[in-house]
């Protein structure tokens, strides 16, 4: 079926995007993934291209729109193309609404232009060692010194953590913690007691930095704190419905574009003297997976549609993300088993596709926190 969410100037976008990801990311995408980092050079061409701050007011050099539809259109393409170092939606779609919409006047003028510019690449510092999806555990204190907090704590799996100049830090402003004491706190690079841990070593997305990040009595002047004091944990629940549809669009589209390079490389394979695409349970599998897809797909846009509406709830969210993350692993998994003893092999897009979207079930939320929402919303 033909899709109608996006308009011509959606696709010229698009076209935008896909010239970006050949001249700018593909050509150095198998370097960025033995460095285990990307360029910072790729994150200047971006902001060049005008694919960071989509939703930044024009005046710091953002794009101006709340139309999530062109985020949409740079994640899907970035996933076709299997582009998983150069986090964009991580900058533009979970960091970008925290500053855009909580900052002051005098920190948009601080952090906005080189937000879009690229100057300045953001990470969010939520998850700790002993936390996981756990946010109301945070065991990061930031304490009251006057003019500062002084911040102490240790978080994990950060992306963008090595490259980051800019840390939007969650942290426990009150004694007694808890969702009801916490804060946000903007650290920069270079503020004393900042320190960054490994670059972690994961099994996918090898290009994209990924880091333990340490607080060691920072001192974070109360200009700083984003938003009012003690209200981080509405604001993240406010933001994380647009985070877990940004991860169910890219979801959607790598399950259809692995399905795609599959169903082409069976209709060339030969097995027992005629291709893979004459045996019936081969054909059988490609029809179940592209009605998955084409299901999924219409789900996953209608969410787009809704929250370019700004009437999409946590709970929608919370369903399209695991739905969609749970096909992209299943959809993979029955690719690269119809590629064989090839699909094994990590010069074939089918093996990069499986390392590399393992992880959409757990971060943002794993199926089972997903789960756990729409069943109290259901049940209480």
């Amino acid at each position: 079926m033909e899709r109608d969410i996006y308009t011509p100037e959606h696709e010229a976008f698009r076209d935008t995007v896909r010239t970006f990801l050949a001249k700018e990311v593909l050509p150095h995408h198998e370097q960025w993934e033995h460095d285990g980092i990307v360029s910072r050079d790729v994150w200047r061409a971006a902001g060049r291209q005008g694919l960071l701050g989509l939703a930044v007011p024009q005046e710091y050099g953002g794009g101006g729109t709340d139309d999530f539809r062109y985020s949409a259109v740079l994640i899907e393409e970035f996933a076709r193309a299997g582009a998983s170092g150069l986090a964009l939606s991580l900058h533009n779609d979970i960091v970008g609404p925290y500053l855009t919409r909580l900052a002051t006047d005098e920190q948009k003028r601080r952090w906005l232009p080189g937000h879009t510019s690229g100057e300045i690449i953001t990470a969010i510092a939520m998850t700790e060692p002993g936390t996981g999806s756990d946010l109301q555990g945070i065991r990061t204190t930031a304490t009251d010194r006057g003019d500062h907090y002084l911040l102490n704590g240790a978080k994990t799996f950060i992306s963008n953590g090595i490259l980051a100049d800019l840390v939007v830090v969650v942290a426990n402003t009150k004694p007694e913690g808890g969702s009801s004491g916490q804060s946000l706190l903007v650290v920069e690079r270079g503020t004393p007691g900042f320190e960054r841990g490994r670059n972690l070593d994961k099994i996918g997305q090898k290009a994209q930095d990924t880091a333990e990040l340490f607080f060691d009595d920072v001192r974070v002047p109360k200009e700083n704190l984003l938003g009012e004091e003690n209200r981080a944990f509405s604001y993240l629940m406010a933001n994380l419905a647009q985070e877990r549809l940004a991860i169910a669009v890219g979801a959607a589209a790598a399950a259809e574009h692995v399905l795609r390079l599959t169903v082409e490389y069976v209709k060339e394979r030969e097995a027992f003297g005629r291709p893979l695409a004459r045996l019936q349970h081969v054909r059988f599998e490609a029809a179940e997976m592209a009605t998955e897809c084409a299901v999924t797909r219409a789900f996953v846009d209608r969410c787009i549609t809704e929250h370019s509406r700004g009437r999409l709830d946590a709970v929608d969210a919370s369903a399209a993300k695991w739905w969609a993350t749970e096909l992209q692993k299943r959809v993979v998994d029955r690719c690269l088993q119809l590629h064989g003893g090839y699909g094994y092999m990590t010069e074939y897009r089918v093996a990069k596709a499986f390392l590399d979207g393992r992880v959409q079930t757990i971060y943002g939320g794993t199926t089972e926190i997903m789960k756990e929402i729409i069943g109290r919303s259901l049940l209480g």
